[in-house]
């Protein structure tokens, strides 16, 4: 038996540039406790996973739900995601009695996610009109609504003011690698979850519904509560400095922030990227089976394609910008990548070539991770006058909403075209249902190529913070 002081000598001796995260820990920040503060993405990524995949899919199939309800369910949190900006802002801004900043908008936002996610299962039987007496349908979408801006509103709150933790504690070195490194937990919490989900709900039944999505509250609010311990030192001297201090007002704060040089054009440029590598979410399973003939098997493979390309993205990014790269010449790099990677999957079809539909989804979920990594980086550089959490909330807010958006409009988009073909409102040569698909990966190649116009001049002058616009300082 290898004792542990041998085992701790064998992994000494491997060599630094074998292991992606050896020197993602700082002074400030050690290894154990980044590692523990990056189980709020995984747990984020476990609560995409239920969202978007199983309860979207049992929704639909097993509970009988119209679609279109369930589209609708599924884009509500969305509708809390602009506000990531004002909770930023509030979390730098926060007088806490014990000097914490981050920490109360943490387990503050994961406790209304917990709530959210404890009567979802309830609420969505409610919505089928089971039970001994059932809902009213306006009452019971009403309640499955609330569960679900619940979860939403906690998600967005928790997930701003984490990754402005994140970058409160790693020292300026470190955050290209501590950014590749949530990331990838997030990746990791999404590919784990949906696997634990397929195989708890396999033998489906309402009771064993709500005791998954309970059993996920559980996980998420030990997780977080775990990640969130000894984070952040308590300062009751800021808290009394602060007291003394009047705090700004955000629409004060927001205008400093928004006439930083290229702000706008970086926020818009944050937003025409996430949509391009975005609008793909809804049709490219359906577009493998339906043009592709590929079995479910095979279509379902292509999340690990992506979830691969995003990984290999989220390496690559945290590598180059630990070697000084600008982060948004990084972000120009995935979008380049993302033109390729459609037209792989365009000509996949006429082709009849599965090998480069794969290829292509590869290359999308390269591109995409790279894009993500390499806005979020300059986000997190972007904290003119010390709000770090007002210009993470604001990336945040852009970057859903433009995800959100752009996987409804994808869906619209391929029905409406796939319609007007099949009536031949083209003519005979374009009423082929490939059509309505490649006009979606036209389209968002059309945003890529927007995008590199945008990010062009910020490449060139970057985006950085001033101080022609005063503000009161945020007190350290």
């Amino acid at each position: 038996m290898v004792r542990a002081a041998t085992f701790k000598r064998l992994a000494k001796s491997i060599p630094a540039q074998w292991l992606p995260f050896a020197d993602v820990a700082s002074a400030g920040l050690p290894l154990s406790r980044l590692l523990r503060l990056s189980l709020f993405k995984v747990t984020m990524g476990i609560t995409t996973a239920l969202l978007i995949g199983t309860l979207n899919r049992v929704m639909i199939v097993e509970l009988g739900v119209a679609a279109s309800l369930v589209s609708l369910m599924l884009a509500l949190p969305l509708l809390v995601a602009p506000f990531r900006a004002v909770t930023g802002y509030q979390s730098d801004t926060h007088q806490s009695a014990f000097g914490w900043k981050r920490v109360p908008f943490m387990w503050g936002g994961t406790l209304v996610q917990f709530l959210g996610l404890a009567f979802m299962p309830f609420a969505l039987l409610a919505l089928t009109g089971q039970g001994e007496r059932p809902l009213p349908p306006w009452l019971a979408q009403g309640v499955a609504a609330m569960a679900f801006l619940m979860v939403g509103a906690g998600l967005q709150t928790s997930q701003t003011a984490g990754l402005a933790l994140a970058t409160d504690q790693a020292s300026e070195e470190t955050r290209p690698r501590v950014v590749a490194l949530m990331y990838i937990m997030l990746l990791a919490g999404a590919v784990g979850g949906s696997l634990v989900f397929s195989v708890l709900l396999t033998d489906f039944s309402a009771q064993r519904l709500v005791q998954v999505v309970q059993g996920t509250a559980m996980v998420v609010l030990m997780l977080n509560a775990f990640a969130l311990w000894k984070q952040e030192a308590r300062n009751p001297q800021r808290a009394a400095a602060r007291k003394q201090t009047p705090k700004p007002a955000f629409k004060e704060v927001w205008t400093h922030f928004i006439n930083l040089p290229n702000a706008r054009r970086f926020l818009w440029t944050t937003g025409l990227g996430t949509m391009a590598f975005n609008m793909q979410d809804i049709v490219l399973e359906p577009y493998g089976g339906e043009i592709l003939h590929l079995s479910v098997g095979a279509t379902s493979a292509l999340t690990a394609m992506l979830a691969g390309g995003g990984l290999m993205g989220f390496l690559l990014a945290g590598r180059q910008l630990a070697r000084g790269m600008d982060p948004l010449l990084l972000a120009a790099g995935g979008a380049m990548i993302g033109i390729p990677a459609f037209s792989a999957v365009i000509f996949s079809a006429p082709l009849e070539a599965g090998w480069l539909f794969r290829l292509g989804a590869l290359g999308i979920g390269l591109g995409g991770g790279l894009f993500a990594v390499g806005t979020l980086f300059t986000a997190m550089r972007l904290d003119g006058g010390g709000y770090v959490g007002l210009a993470l909330g604001a990336w945040g807010a852009v970057q859903s909403t433009a995800a959100g958006l752009a996987m409804f409009f994808g869906g619209a988009l391929r029905d409406l075209v796939t319609q007007l073909t099949a009536g031949g409102a083209f003519g005979a040569a374009f009423a082929v249902p490939s059509v309505g698909y490649s006009v979606v990966y036209h389209v968002e190649m059309l945003l890529l190529f927007v995008t590199l116009i945008a990010v062009g001049p910020l490449v060139r002058h970057g985006v950085r913070a001033t101080n022609n616009v005063r503000i009161a300082p945020v007190i350290q």
